[in-house]
């Protein structure tokens, strides 16, 4: 995975960056002062802005690299004291960290600290009287394709692991073994979570365990990255005569020797009932003849439109990872129901919350 703590633009460009987007907007007006009349203030800039015919005093650090909460909390303490070396009795002064990247974590505390953001991407927070701006943008390409490879792949089976077994403690080898990935997978992932302070760990060396504090904070994040991702390839069918209900008994009779899992709208339905009726059933299923043969055997046929039943043809079991049987019917793990529900349409989304609500409890 790429580390998203690579960083490619130094400090000073980074704050000619800020500069430029300031002086983007409209009925802004920024300069920066020279690096000396900072005095002994561990600053890297400040700038005066006039905005909306107000004006104020901008206090700048620079983190050349990526910035997680817990870099945050001590950049905001270093601020502070800066801002006292600087000028003791200042008011109307505004606090201000840019870095290429501030995770979604670091984001949230430096709002609740009231501390102005700006990263390589162009995301602005300015929480300025009178003049408040907020804008928020896609993180910078380097810093998108990390956090998109942390839900992909076998990484992304590390965290379903982790989310399943939430409060649980884990050193790296028994995660590793669970979710079926080396054991330098689960470090890496483990490692980047620690960063984004949602985790806690104990112990040291081969000794060493982690647990998942922010299963909340997690599952939203994947959710969002679910959003983006492009939709998966299926195949749909329409199975005559056959009522959902009946459709799955069917299923379960039928695919009782194949790998498969129900997901989406009826997996949550089987978890949680929430609809009296859904209109679809998703299958996620290995492809190989006797799968062919067991579609055929429900008498299924291929169709453009009014399908009743969705094939998604996946690689191996490791995308069947964590299935549970209900009434002698795979189903996908509710986590990653909940996931896919939340790429659906119609009600999907209100099925999820239920879901989530019901059965996850975070």
């Amino acid at each position: 995975m790429a580390n998203i703590l690579d960083y490619q633009l130094s400090e000073q460009q980074l704050i000619q960056q800020f500069l430029n987007a300031l002086d983007e907007l409209p009925d802004v007006h920024a300069k920066s002062l020279s690096e000396h009349n900072l005095g002994n203030a561990q600053l890297d800039a400040q700038i005066d802005v006039k905005a909306a015919g107000k004006s104020f005093v901008l206090l700048v650090e620079a983190k050349k690299k990526a910035a997680y909460p817990r870099d945050v909390q001590q950049a905001i303490w270093q601020l502070r004291k800066a801002s006292q070396d600087l000028n003791p009795n200042s008011k109307g002064t505004i606090l201000i960290l840019v870095s290429e990247y501030f995770s979604p974590g670091a984001k949230k505390l430096l709002q609740a600290e009231k501390v102005g953001y700006y990263d390589s991407g162009g995301s602005l927070y300015l929480p300025a009287p009178g003049a408040y701006i907020y804008i928020e943008k896609p993180p910078a390409k380097v810093f998108e394709r990390s956090v998109r490879s942390l839900f992909s792949g076998r990484r992304a089976h590390v965290l379903h692991a982790l989310l399943i077994h939430h409060q649980k403690w884990f050193g790296v080898h028994e995660l590793a073994e669970l979710a079926m990935v080396s054991p330098a997978t689960a470090s890496e992932v483990l490692s980047e979570l620690e960063r984004m302070d949602w985790m806690i760990s104990k112990g040291k060396g081969p000794r060493k365990e982690r647990k998942l504090t922010e299963p909340k904070a997690l599952l939203d994040a994947w959710v969002k990255q679910a959003k983006v991702n492009p939709p998966e390839s299926m195949s749909r069918y329409y199975v005559p005569n056959s009522k959902n209900d009946a459709l799955l008994i069917r299923i379960g009779e039928e695919f009782s020797n194949l790998d498969y899992a129900v997901t989406s709208e009826a997996a949550a339905q089987l978890y949680t009932p929430f609809l009296t009726n859904i209109s679809q059933v998703r299958v996620k299923l290995i492809n190989s003849p006797q799968s062919q043969a067991a579609i055929s055997a429900l008498g299924a046929r291929p169709v453009t439109e009014g399908s009743n039943l969705s094939i998604i043809y996946v690689e191996s079991q490791d995308d069947l990872l964590f299935r549970n049987q209900l009434n002698n019917i795979w189903l996908v793990s509710p986590v990653q129901a909940y996931l896919d529900l939340h790429r659906g349409e119609g009600r999907s989304t209100e099925m999820a919350e239920h879901l989530r609500k019901e059965k996850l409890g975070f």
